[in-house]
């Protein structure tokens, strides 16, 4: 798969418990993202953070935190997100999600090795 020079970043903020038909929402955007055949996604999850509602969701030692922050980052052309996005707007019910314009500077795999 070749991305163009001139890519979008989606940004999606959400808790780690947050659910959409019975999966983790996490789980279910990227496993939509692949199957719109978006170039990847990436999760992250944060060991503290806070959204609209003011609550510290934190991952300390004495008082772990079932709900951490969750990131989800995916890279595409703009028209593979445009494609993406009125899921994404259905699934998160709470959170925020961003888009900005990126420059994609290399993205590869590597090719298998011919069998000799």
């Amino acid at each position: 798969m070749r991305l163009p020079q001139r890519g979008c970043l989606l940004r999606i903020f959400i808790g780690e418990n947050d659910k959409w038909d019975g999966k983790l929402l996490y789980e279910a955007i990227v496993l939509k993202a692949r199957e719109l055949h978006l170039a990847g996604a990436t999760v992250l999850r944060g060991p503290m953070g806070f959204g609209a509602h003011s609550r510290l969701h934190t991952a300390k030692v004495l008082r772990l935190s079932e709900d951490l922050p969750i990131v989800i980052e995916i890279v595409d052309a703009r028209e593979k997100i445009d494609e993406l996005l009125p899921h994404v707007d259905e699934m998160v019910q709470e959170g925020l999600v961003t888009l900005e314009q990126v420059e994609v500077i290399k993205y590869r795999a590597n090719e298998p090795e011919e069998a000799s």
